[in-house]
């Protein structure tokens, strides 16, 4: 399995490509500049398996639209934050406008199933509600590859400020993903990637 780390937008949002053998891949967190994630892509000649939200932030989907209008597939993201996702309260103007709500018949919701696989890729959703009621961390487990989001960066950790954010789910969240193994290697939605092992030994937030 291999991964690409893509920057997007004012706020450096990071786009994460998966991809296996079959050469399908799953975009994690289209949140700017779709042609920018579209040219990664093509680099590798890689199509889209799924797209997968692991929250509704505008930073993380505003070209959620664009992408899925280009390469149609399927979109997961946990109902809790598809409530008001793509509705006029999630704009962080002047960077991010209300994202556009992609045309697609019927959203996959994260937390209905545990294992997901998209072509020959395999993830567990593991629920971290606390930035947002709907966040979720993704686990290849057979990796050791996990997609944080905003739940978990190098050193720190989202901030539960903003509409449905809650330090006490955050904390109860962050426990959570102590207990996997120290080798889990973590891909945050911002910032340099980084490990369990590391962050419980160095994170104030992990203590």
């Amino acid at each position: 399995m291999d991964i690409e780390s893509v920057p997007t937008g004012a706020f450096e949002e990071i786009c994460h490509i998966v991809w296996g053998s079959e050469n399908q891949a799953i975009v994690f967190d289209p949140g700017h500049d779709a042609a920018h994630i579209i040219k990664a892509l093509d680099a590798k000649n890689l199509q889209v398996a799924a797209y997968v939200c692991t929250h509704g932030h505008a930073d993380h989907i505003n070209a959620l639209a664009e992408m899925h209008r280009q390469h149609p597939a399927p979109v997961a993201i946990h109902s809790h934050d598809l409530k008001w996702a793509f509705d006029a309260v999630n704009q962080i103007e002047p960077y991010y406008p209300v994202p556009h709500r992609p045309d697609v018949a019927d959203y996959l919701r994260l937390e209905t199933a545990t294992d997901w696989n998209f072509a020959d890729l395999h993830f567990q959703c593991i629920e971290t509600p606390g930035h947002t009621p709907g966040s979720c961390c993704l686990l290849f487990p057979e990796s050791g590859i996990m997609i944080t989001g905003d739940t978990l960066f190098k050193g720190s950790c989202g901030r539960t400020d903003l509409p449905g954010g809650d330090a006490r789910q955050l904390k109860a969240s962050l426990n959570k993903l102590k207990q996997l193994p120290d080798e889990t290697r973590v891909y945050p939605g911002h910032g340099p990637d980084t490990t369990i092992g590391l962050e419980r030994q160095t994170n104030f937030f992990m203590q």
